[in-house]
């Protein structure tokens, strides 16, 4: 007991309060005297809250090489317009703490309101959750599928457009949401590939590791059922034998045609 408590003493000396709290210390309401962006506001006593499952336009902040991607003004107004001055409740579906001391957070407002669900309704943010962090993001998914079928908000950019599986390795290195057919769906040194084309070595392709695809199969996913149908991945591409995309939980893969 003694050991433990010394070594909690020492970690709330050198690092950020809000990450040597434990869980049931972090405070749950807030009021909103700050909004940086169109997905993080800062709350009353410097707490700093990322608004988590979702991805809003990005502005630089000063940073080098960094751009304002479009619309991030537009999507920072909305969310200063939802809760900038108001009072808010935190409640957390994964991941508490991410490695900047910011809370990975949905917010509710003092009304009720579920914040998230409003920005992806609005259309000024697209879903972006984590293996760690999935908490109602077929809600989340639902309310991003209406803005872009109603081209609300950043669906009338084609900057966030839906990109199609061909042209993926024109976007390597940003976000996006890419979709084709499934040619072909293998395993490699027990790593599952899921192939959109013929050549592996220069089409896109989303990949599963052995880790990762034990959520697909508590889902009672297998993702052999995939080849002959249309998917919709989101996620970060990289080159590796032509563009991909690293796969980490389920909600990252919608089915869009059988």
């Amino acid at each position: 007991m003694f050991r433990r408590s010394f070594l909690a003493a020492i970690l709330a000396c050198v690092l950020p309060w809000s990450i040597a709290a434990p869980a049931e210390e972090l405070q749950r309401q807030g009021l909103v005297v700050e909004v940086t962006d169109g997905d993080t506001v800062v709350l009353d006593g410097g707490r700093v809250v990322r608004l988590v499952g979702l991805q809003a336009p990005k502005l630089s902040l000063g940073r080098a090489r960094v751009p304002d991607q479009p619309l991030s003004p537009e999507a920072k107004v909305a969310l200063e317009n939802l809760v900038l001055g108001r009072g808010v409740e935190l409640w957390f579906g994964g991941e508490r703490v991410d490695r900047y001391g910011r809370y990975l957070a949905h917010l509710s407002r003092d009304d009720g309101l579920w914040v998230q669900g409003e920005m992806l309704r609005q259309g000024f943010a697209r879903v972006y959750t984590f293996s760690d962090n999935r908490a109602r993001a077929s809600e989340m998914l639902a309310r991003e599928h209406e803005a872009r079928q109603d081209r609300r908000g950043i669906w009338r950019n084609e900057f966030y457009r839906i990109r199609d599986h061909a042209e993926a390795h024109r976007y390597v290195g940003r976000y996006e949401l890419i979709e084709g057919r499934v040619v072909d769906v293998s395993i490699a040194n027990r790593r599952t590939y899921v192939n959109f084309g013929q050549d592996w070595r220069q089409d896109f392709t989303a990949t599963i590791s052995p880790r990762d695809l034990a959520s697909f199969r508590a889902g009672a996913i297998d993702p052999k059922s995939w080849v002959g149908k249309t998917l919709r991945v989101r996620g970060w591409i990289r080159a590796m034998n032509g563009p991909m995309i690293d796969v980490t939980h389920p909600e990252q893969i919608e089915v869009v045609s059988q």
